[in-house]
């Protein structure tokens, strides 16, 4: 008898590191559970997928192909801790890239039209002026790098990595995650053609308002089928029929599938006038014909929200913006103070517990800037001649651009483009105005924060508002130590901050090396080794209230602005993704010892 015949890859000597590499691939992989004996959650052929337009520089519109969609319909099992994280985080990195590449492709557009450049950027050639939205430019190069996530599997149910409550600007974004597949229509579904079962099997729809006939009470919703709407006037023209989306639905309730929720709230926050939150999963429980408003029939489905789940995002939202309005309405008991700064921030602070009778906060004198050492401050490091002599708003080719490398730190919203290992502001050696774009961080807070007791982190910190990704939220305050001082309240066991333990997460606000191999993280302006820690054992600000997260929300920027010492930078605090209102903000402090305790105790 012959000897088997072996395949490279048996006749290839084991290697551990590819065998641990493997075990975990094999793991993740068996996360993602087909449902067979159902005869609808089965594998099946990708379909082809549309081919979006993307307008190149100077080129006009050029087609480029996704990878094709799959219509393989799985589950994700139940995740341990270890596995959130790792999907959250693979959720963050497609969404910082997504969002950064957004805000370069607007600079530059921004450069462009005060350049007078046609056909370039977002601009069409042959001198169309109609610019190409930002977000589907962006989109569209993370297709082109196959960046879009869950392409390979269509997830029913939840998805790793995007909790309920989650909020977006833009509904590409949605589409990039895979969250919801379709740009335009509001019901997402495997169709018939591609489904093994032969039947369409819905899998989430986006409630955007744009239907006369829909009905909802949150928990409750009925929901309108597609088809047969005057897109200009938002009323009905013509009869609705049970194909497509419309038929999917009903068979995803004859299956007993669950349906992801994403409503669209009006925002003025927002950059397109409206945010998304994922609200969670539904079940349809009815499907009915009905006469609508306009006279014409149109297919309603009954949906029920299962129970167990996070309160939904868009509840969140109206709940925090009654409470800016009439907080007693909303609670009349658990406020301890509605400002423990006392007026030194801009916005109120408010302190909250319904938990127990704990008021550790008042106790602390309220600092909104930290109170730097006379010596790291003053002499060569306060020179006028430092700052710039812009006249009005700051731009390319001043003095406080070339500080930071030839190129300003934020947008014309304040957001930040790209994290640096130390950003410069313009201060008050500068001439330009309050309003200068280079002026961002020492403006102080923006929002609505609230110190909050927590039964899982002792005291939180949430927002009443809506924060964007890549904004500025607050910064850490205290008595700054020397080196020397640390040392000797150090071994007083009082609480110090310090600041060379927190990881450098700037590096991943800005990294687009997934769509650009050639990029490289900014190295300037340089950052010396930061020997200085914060006391917060008698004077802190909000900031100190931060839970520790190794996945966390937010992360520190070094900044300068009143002062020219590196060695003595603020800790600027910026969010690193959107914080739907009443989340809780994180950051990760690095090393967890007692002092991080003691913070949050």
């Amino acid at each position: 008898m012959s000897a088997p015949v072996m395949t490279p890859l048996q006749a290839l000597p084991p290697n551990p590191d590819e065998d641990a590499l493997l075990r975990e691939y094999y793991r993740l992989a068996s996360l993602y559970l087909s449902s067979a004996g159902s005869g609808t959650i089965v594998p099946a052929p990708a379909p082809a997928a549309a081919a979006p337009a993307v307008v190149q520089p100077a080129s006009g519109s050029v087609v480029k192909k996704r990878r094709p969609r799959s219509s393989e319909l799985v589950r994700v099992s139940s995740l341990g801790v270890r596995d959130q994280i790792y999907f959250r985080d693979l959720v963050r990195r497609a969404r910082i890239t997504f969002e950064c590449l957004r805000g370069l492709l607007l600079r530059d557009d921004d450069r462009a039209e005060a350049l007078g450049l046609g056909g370039v950027n977002g601009y069409g050639a042959g001198g169309d002026r109609r610019r190409v939205r930002a977000d589907l430019r962006a989109a569209a190069l993370m297709g082109e790098h196959d960046l879009w996530l869950n392409r390979d599997r269509r997830i029913v149910g939840s998805m790793p990595g995007i909790s309920v409550g989650d909020a977006f600007f833009y509904r590409m974004e949605i589409c990039v995650l895979g969250l919801h597949g379709q740009v335009q229509a509001g019901i997402d579904y495997v169709t018939a053609g591609k489904s093994a079962s032969g039947e369409p099997i819905a899998t989430s729809i986006i409630v955007s308002g744009g239907y006369e006939d829909d009905d909802d009470r949150g928990d409750i919703l009925v929901y309108t089928g597609h088809g047969g709407r005057d897109h200009n006037l938002h009323k009905q023209c013509v009869d609705q029929k049970l194909q497509g989306g419309n038929l999917a639905l009903e068979r995803s309730m004859a299956y007993g599938i669950e349906i992801r929720v994403i409503r669209a709230v009006k925002s003025r926050c927002s950059p397109v006038g409206k945010v998304y939150f994922y609200d969670g999963l539904y079940k349809v429980v009815d499907y009915w014909l009905d006469r609508g408003k306009s006279g014409f029939g149109v297919y309603k489905y009954k949906m029920l929200r299962i129970e167990g789940q996070e309160p939904m995002g868009t509840v969140n939202y109206r709940v925090a913006e009654q409470i800016k309005v009439d907080v007693f309405s909303v609670r009349p008991t658990g406020y301890l103070s509605f400002d423990i700064s006392m007026g030194r921030e801009l916005m109120p602070v408010a302190l909250y517990n319904d938990v127990d009778d704990d008021r550790d906060p008042l106790l602390f004198e309220y600092l909104a800037r930290p109170i730097f050492p006379t010596s790291a401050v003053q002499g060569k490091f306060a020179e006028a001649g430092n700052g710039c002599d812009c006249a009005e708003s700051c731009s390319i080719g001043c003095n406080c651009a070339g500080r930071n490398g030839g190129e300003f730190a934020y947008d014309k919203a304040g957001a930040l483009l790209r994290g640096k290992p130390l950003v410069y502001e313009c201060g008050p050696y500068c001439r330009c105005p309050p309003s200068c774009p280079n002026r961002v961080s020492q403006k102080g807070l923006q929002h609505r924060l609230e110190v909050f007791r927590s039964r899982e982190t002792g005291w939180g910190v949430r927002s009443l508002d809506l924060i964007k990704a890549g904004t500025f939220i607050c910064e850490f305050s205290g008595i700054v130590l020397t080196q020397q001082q640390s040392e000797i309240v150090a071994a007083n066991g009082d609480c110090l901050v310090r600041p060379n333990r927190f990881p450098p997460r700037w590096l991943d606000w800005g990294d687009i090396s997934d769509v650009n191999p050639e990029y490289v993280p900014p190295d300037h302006p340089a950052l010396p080794e930061l020997n200085f820690a914060i006391d917060v054992s008698r004077a802190r600000n909000v900031a100190c209230y931060f839970s520790h997260s190794c996945s966390p929300n937010v992360f520190v920027q070094f900044v300068l602005f009143d002062h020219y010492n590196a060695s003595y930078p603020h800790i600027m605090i910026f969010a690193m993704e959107n914080i739907p209102p009443l989340r809780e903000l994180s950051i990760d402090y690095g090393m967890i010892d007692e002092w991080v305790g003691k913070l949050t105790m």
